[in-house]
């Protein structure tokens, strides 16, 4: 049977309308069902009636149902239009949604960053970080995420992360680096060791000693051992490890278990607290890591990560670290 209005028919199953609602369309139709009054829906989304009475219509046709019942004392909504408001309402709320997504996409540093960033960095260097974003990008809603170097890089490859903060190089296709500086690795010891407090410790001294590393899949782990082969530490000189953080290795090595490598950035945090421990240095050169940001090659955002690494340059420069300057993106070949 023909729905009330003559000349709209309902819909057969399954099919759906010949041609798709406008936006003004619909904002026509929800101003319509807030006010129930044609002139004052006109007047609130600065339309002419005679043009709101027609994107009503029009809707009315492309949709096959009838939303309105016009009366010569008032406007009702139909059982159908009750129905498709509630829809209408979240389709108006998701495009005005979007519109302001895409609004902060244009600004720099507004919306969501979600940065990437390794344990043996985290705690360290997100002071820094975070004052920074708190102080020159208030709009930017930070978002960090701690994870090994392995995960890091199949989040920012999925989408899952916008920026790492790690150690390099990655020698990953695809990736572009951004530099921000350069550490030295200091020995950790008791406090009682031979080697506490030199500034002079050459490499060759890591081939004997009993030496605390992170668990698999750490960086400094792997870091740790190039150093060593380096020094041309054997196979099979004695390394333990039993430590998930930096934290839990150097307690380990205030109780008498070795001795560890720590990142300068970690030092004082580290062992500030513990009298039992003490510290030396290498002689030059040292043994170093860099420390960079890593982004997806081609990012929509590079030029604001760019940015965003100088300013952290800037920002670390009181820190025990080598600023690096300011290069081109490194972009290894996919």
């Amino acid at each position: 049977m023909a729905q009330g209005k003559q000349g709209i028919r309902p819909k057969q199953a399954g099919k759906s309308a010949a041609r798709q609602p406008s936006l003004s369309q619909l904002r026509a139709f929800a101003a319509v069902a807030e006010h129930l009054h044609f002139r004052d829906a006109a007047a609130a989304i600065g339309m002419s009636q005679p043009a709101l009475s027609g994107a009503v219509s029009t809707l009315e046709e492309a949709l096959g149902v009838q939303l309105i019942e016009r009366t010569t004392r008032k406007v009702l909504l139909s059982p159908a239009g009750e129905r498709l408001a509630v829809r209408t309402g979240v389709v108006l709320e998701a495009v005005a949604a979007l519109m302001e997504e895409a609004e902060a996409a244009r600004a720099p540093f507004t919306g969501v960053l979600r940065l990437g960033v390794i344990p043996t960095v985290a705690p360290y260097l997100l002071p820094t970080v975070l004052r920074l974003v708190h102080d020159r990008y208030p709009d930017l809603d930070l978002q960090v995420h701690e994870e090994q170097t392995s995960s890091l890089l199949e989040g920012l490859a999925a989408g899952r992360l916008d920026l790492l903060l790690l150690a390099v190089p990655l020698g990953v296709p695809g990736v572009s680096e951004l530099p921000l500086f350069d550490e030295d690795f200091v020995l950790v010891m008791e406090q009682d060791h031979w080697l506490g407090g030199r500034a002079d410790i050459p490499r060759e001294a890591l081939r004997e000693l009993p030496l605390l590393l992170l668990d698999e899949g750490h960086c400094l782990r792997d870091q740790a051992l190039d150093i060593c082969r380096e020094a041309g530490r054997t196979e099979g000189a004695p390394v333990t490890t039993t430590a998930a953080g930096l934290s839990t290795l150097v307690q380990l090595v205030a109780g008498g278990l070795g001795v560890t490598l720590l990142p300068r950035t970690a030092v004082t945090v580290e062992t500030g607290r513990n009298d039992a421990l003490a510290t030396g240095y290498f002689a030059h050169p040292a043994p170093t890591r860099r420390v960079a940001l890593a982004m997806r090659a081609g990012s929509a955002r590079g030029g604001e990560f760019e940015e965003f690494a100088a300013a952290l340059r800037e920002a670390m420069e009181p820190l025990p670290v080598r600023v690096v300057d300011a290069p081109q993106p490194v972009v290894d070949a996919p």
